[in-house]
C-alpha cells in the first residue's frame, strides 16, 4: 500500500455519539436559554451587554478547546454551553433590537448553514463528525454548531411564539422530529450526516421548549419553577455527566486521517 494512501488513526476532536451526548446537549440548551435571560433581565445587564459579555467568554472557550487538539469533555461541553447561550443571544438581539423577523432569520441562518456545509465539504471532502481530526475541520464544525444554535432558536421561537403553538406542543413536535430523524437513520433512509445535524438543530428548540415549560407561569402554560432552580439542577446534572465522561472516556473516538 502506498504510504500516502495509508490511513493513520488519530483521536477525533469532538464527542462521540452516546445517549449522554444527547442528554447533555438538550440540558445545555435549556441552561443556555435560561442563563441568557437571567443575565440580561435579572442582573440588568441588558441584551447587548449580555451578548458582548458571553461573546468574550465564548471566544475564550474556543481557544481553551482548540489547545487540546483532541476531545476533552470539560472543554468541549463548556464550549457547547457557551455557544448555546451566544446563539440564543444572537437571534434575540436581531429580533428585539434590530427588528428582524423570525421568518427572515430562519431563512438567513439556513442559508448560512448551507454555505458553511458547502465550504466545509469543498475544503475537506467530508462532512463526517467522526473525522474531525484537524484544525480546519474543527473550525467548520464549531461554526456550524453556532449557526445551528441561532437557527434552532429562531425556528423554536417561530413555532412556539409566532405561531403560538405552545410549549408542550412544541416539545412534542421537535421531539418527534428528533425521533423520526433517528428512525430514518437506523432504517438507512437518511444518511448519518443529515440525521445528525437535523437532530442537533432540533435539540435547541427541544431544550428551549423544556425550559419554557418548566419556568413559565402556569397562566402562560408553564409549571412555574424558578429559573434559578432549573439552572442549578440542570447544571448539576451536566457537571455530573461531564465528570463521568472525563473519567470513563466512553465518548472518545478514533477518526482517520489520510497521509
Amino acid at each position: 500500500m502506498d504510504m500516502q494512501e495509508k490511513a493513520a488513526h488519530v483521536l477525533n476532536r469532538v464527542a462521540g455519539l452516546t445517549l449522554f451526548f444527547w442528554i447533555v446537549k438538550i440540558l445545555s440548551t435549556t441552561v443556555g436559554e435560561t442563563a441568557a435571560d437571567f443575565v440580561a433581565v435579572n442582573l440588568n445587564v441588558g441584551l447587548m451587554g449580555t451578548t458582548l459579555l458571553m461573546g468574550v467568554i465564548t471566544v475564550a472557550a474556543i481557544f481553551w478547546n482548540f489547545k487540546f487538539k483532541r476531545y476533552f469533555a470539560p472543554a468541549y461541553w463548556f464550549l457547547i454551553v457557551m455557544m448555546s447561550i451566544e446563539g440564543t443571544l444572537i437571534t434575540d438581539i436581531l429580533v428585539d433590537d434590530f427588528s428582524v423577523s423570525l421568518i427572515s432569520l430562519d431563512i438567513i441562518f439556513s442559508i448560512f448553514m448551507a454555505g458553511g456545509f458547502y465550504l466545509w465539504y469543498r475544503s475537506e471532502g467530508t462532512l463526517s463528525i467522526h473525522e474531525i481530526t484537524n484544525d480546519k475541520r474543527e473550525a467548520f464544525y464549531w461554526l456550524i454548531v453556532l449557526i445551528t444554535f441561532a437557527l434552532g432558536t429562531g425556528v423554536g421561537d417561530t413555532v412556539s411564539e409566532l405561531i403560538n403553538f405552545g410549549y408542550v406542543n412544541s416539545l412534542m413536535l421537535f421531539g418527534g422530529i428528533f425521533a423520526v430523524a433517528g428512525a430514518l437513520f437506523y432504517a438507512k433512509v437518511l444518511g448519518a450526516v443529515s440525521a445528525f445535524w437535523i437532530a442537533f438543530i432540533v435539540t435547541r428548540p427541544i431544550g428551549a421548549s423544556l425550559g419554557d415549560l418548566l419556568i413559565q407561569a402556569p397562566a402562560d402554560g408553564g409549571m412555574g419553577f424558578s429559573a434559578g432552580t432549573i439552572n442549578i439542577v440542570f447544571f448539576a446534572i451536566i457537571i455530573a455527566i461531564v465528570a463521568y465522561l472525563t473519567v470513563s472516556k466512553i465518548d472518545v473516538t478514533e477518526g482517520s486521517e489520510r497521509r
